[in-house]
């Protein structure tokens, strides 16, 4: 790979006001499809040159889909005539210079007129530099099949030792966080423990496999409504899966997991969906920034700037009805970056901007086959069937790309009536960097 010297931003010279917008996620894409490029030159840097549907990140990691199932390119997405001067680059921004008006990157600076910082959020693990070390984060394409190779190399490792312990170890798994991705997670592997890996792993008893769910709170999904939270109970408790609510996970050295109050659960695989904090810029005023998320105004414009925008999860955006912000879902992202297109569109005519205004569409989870709770407008709750088929439509049309949609819904058309996962390969085999001892099953010229 070429060093970082060798290569330029190359983002031709305009006459048009530049958009700049960081992160390709729900709000960015969003935003950046109602933007005229007649009006406007558009640039969108990222890490990662594909949107993903992060809800269905969990069915990655548990072999149900593919990775390219609920991933689009993003030159693809704004590869044709109707954006003309869209620039995308896969770069890493460092930073933000609100005096310069530049952003930075590890390759050079770019000039702006306005700038939306659309990067959502990371893992939060709350200081505890050990957790974070040695458990699976989902929150990404890599964290998700870096998941899938640990949970099917321990099951194929349980098949090859005659340790009672260790196979215990190595079949049981936890899940730290009670919300959607966490019981989403744990129904997915409760319903393969039950018809799926049997069939792969006769030699093994996989009533003994033990799914935990850990929340802090009280009851699980604590987002959604007491309805949901109460069926979703029921739910994971008929698949078997062991919930400790009110419960905190104080360590996990990569072996034992620690809850407060001194319970130790041996596991190979502790599973971390338990927080989330804004991925924020540098160059931002600290009095800009709050809980870990960037202050904006109805406007969705940065508190103390006129140019600088946030959008999605990573904007704190206070109200009345929200004084927390909004849900950090894709709803709030996606209205937000088309409302800021017209927004950008108005400032460019001197006309007055449109508050935001949050329309609450609703929340679904799904917890397995057949079971899932859905919170509607108008104070409408459902469980089981109804949700479950609202959620899968819902989920299927909110993928980007006919393929995409296609894919999806023929692969959980043949998984309803099979029980079967199709994707169950180790492609790239998993080993935790710094593990103090390597697994013996790994081949051994892999490396971290």
């Amino acid at each position: 790979m070429l060093e970082p010297d060798k290569l330029t931003l190359n983002i031709p010279d305009t006459t048009k006001p530049r958009v700049v917008i960081i992160g390709g996620g729900f709000g960015g894409i969003n935003l950046a499809k109602k933007l005229s490029n007649d009006d406007f030159q558009v640039v969108m840097f990222d890490r990662q040159n594909y949107h993903g549907f992060w809800p269905l990140l969990y069915q990655v990691a548990t072999a149900g889909l593919e990775p390219d199932a609920i991933a689009e390119p993003l030159r693809k997405m704004f590869g044709n005539d109707d954006y003309p001067d869209f620039h995308f680059r896969l770069v890493r921004v460092t930073g933000v210079n609100p005096a310069a008006k530049t952003v930075e990157t590890i390759i050079g600076d770019l000039p702006y007129d306005y700038i939306v910082i659309a990067t959502g959020t990371k893992s939060n693990y709350f200081g505890n530099e050990q957790i974070k070390k040695y458990s699976f984060p989902l929150k990404e394409v890599p964290h998700a099949l870096n998941l899938r190779s640990q949970l099917l190399q321990a099951f194929e490792q349980a098949s090859m030792t005659v340790d009672p312990e260790v196979r215990q170890a190595l079949l049981n798994i936890v899940i730290v966080g009670g919300g959607p991705t966490g019981v989403e997670l744990a129904g997915a592997l409760a319903e393969m423990r039950k018809h799926v890996l049997p069939t792969d792993y006769s030699g093994i008893d996989f009533s003994r496999m033990n799914i935990y769910l850990v929340e802090g709170l009280d009851r699980v999904l604590p987002p959604m409504s007491a309805e949901a939270s109460e069926k979703t109970y029921k739910y994971l408790n008929e698949l078997g899966v062991i919930m400790k609510l009110n419960t905190l996970v104080e360590s996990y050295d990569g072996e034992t997991a620690v809850l407060k109050g001194g319970e130790e659960i041996k596991t190979n695989t502790l599973i971390w969906a338990a927080g989330v904090s804004g991925a924020l810029i540098d160059g931002l005023p600290a009095e800009s920034v709050e809980r870990g998320r960037i202050l904006v105004n109805q406007y969705n414009q940065v508190l103390g700037f006129q140019d600088i925008f946030a959008i999605g999860d990573i904007a704190f955006m206070k109200s009345d009805e929200y004084p927390r912000g909004h849900p950090g879902v894709a709803q709030p992202a996606i209205q937000q970056g088309k409302l800021l297109a017209k927004n950008l569109k108005r400032i460019i005519r001197n006309e007055p901007l449109e508050p935001f205004i949050y329309n609450d569409k609703g929340s679904l989870a799904i917890i397995g086959r057949n079971k899932a709770v859905a919170d509607l407008p108008k104070n409408m709750h459902f469980g089981g069937f109804f949700a479950w088929f609202i959620w899968l439509f819902v989920h299927v049309m909110s993928l980007v790309g006919f393929r995409n949609k296609l894919v999806v819904l023929s692969n959980w058309f043949y998984k309803f009536f099979t029980y079967e996962n199709s994707t169950r390969l180790i492609i790239r085999p998993f080993v935790r960097k710094g593990e103090r001892v390597k697994r013996r099953f790994i081949n051994k010229y892999d490396t971290d």
